[in-house]
């Protein structure tokens, strides 16, 4: 299969963001509307429809769950290891290693959820929605942790805030007490899930930013490096190891070599550290996940 063409439709859509955000009256100010309106709308109605459309078997889906917490623990220990290796501790500014270690594990959840469709259909929509329930609270922690201490409110209160926790875990309840969503309800909820991924994409590709690297150049190519070849290389001997079946290997190999949350630099503004720095880090990261997702779906099984 050739999987740079199967995810050519999705970052064409990137760059149309990025173009458009540039290059016409669609600019920054438009995009961030934009992608609130994705983050605190659009996509948490997808992730909910996503977990509640069909029954989850954990017992089918324990092994990629383990796989799962495998990268996102694994990516956390390597961030906030670095400051600690020889060779680098004496290079890496501490605050702004704070603002960043997150650029190494957290993922893209729009790009996630786009990639598993086209790689498994239904079920791979299924498969990242559960993955990303478990991953969004990990990583949120994982994120905020080394910020926390000078934010103006506690860690708890930003994790409990998060729209795409409070979708997942509402998901996930109403998945296991047995509900379901009423027919007539179905087309509408699909079509905000469609909104959402093209949208999200769009969005990612508008937040993309290239002045702000000239600083920190040590602290980029190891967030950079962990994000997109030590994952990759973990999520592939995980998927072995447990011996996932097609569709789950997939799925994990996608979940672990996604480009970062572009979230990420606006939870560094807001608690105080240097924002432009981190989107020129996601910005980075959202062009090598055009060259660390075929590469990493390309492994052998």
């Amino acid at each position: 299969m050739n999987y740079a063409q199967l995810l050519f439709p999705d970052f064409s859509l990137i760059a149309c963001g990025w173009l458009l955000c540039r290059y016409t009256a669609l600019d920054r100010r438009v995009w961030d509307q934009v992608e609130s309106l994705v983050y605190y709308f659009l996509f948490p109605v997808l992730l909910f429809h996503s977990i509640v459309r069909s029954p989850i078997d954990f017992s089918a889906a324990s092994q990629l769950l383990v796989g799962g917490v495998g990268v996102c623990l694994a990516g956390v220990a390597l961030a906030y290891a670095l400051p600690y290796l020889p060779g680098l501790r004496g290079h890496i500014d501490r605050r702004d290693h704070a603002a960043s270690a997150q650029v190494a594990f957290r993922f893209n959840s729009f790009i996630c959820l786009a990639m598993a469709e086209r790689l498994a259909g239904t079920q791979g929509l299924l498969l990242i929605a559960v993955l990303i329930g478990v991953g969004v609270p990990l990583m949120n922690i994982g994120a905020v942790w080394p910020m926390a201490r000078h934010a103006q409110s506690g860690f708890v209160r930003q994790l409990l805030r998060n729209p795409l926790i409070i979708a997942t875990a509402t998901g996930l309840v109403v998945n296991l007490l047995g509900l379901r969503v009423p027919e007539w309800a179905t087309p509408t909820l699909s079509r905000i899930g469609a909104a959402s991924l093209a949208l999200g994409l769009l969005a990612a590709g508008a937040g993309m930013q290239f002045a702000t690297l000239a600083r920190g150049k040590v602290l980029a190519v190891s967030v950079l490096t962990i994000r997109h070849l030590l994952l990759p290389i973990i999520g592939w001997l995980l998927a072995r190891a447990l011996h996932l079946e097609t569709s789950q290997a997939l799925v994990l190999l996608a979940f672990s070599a996604v480009p970062t949350a572009s979230s990420a630099y606006v939870l560094a503004a807001r608690m105080g550290y240097n924002g432009p720095y981190v989107a020129g880090l996601v910005t980075l990261s959202t062009l090598l996940g055009m060259l660390s997702l075929p590469l990493a779906l390309s492994l052998p099984r």
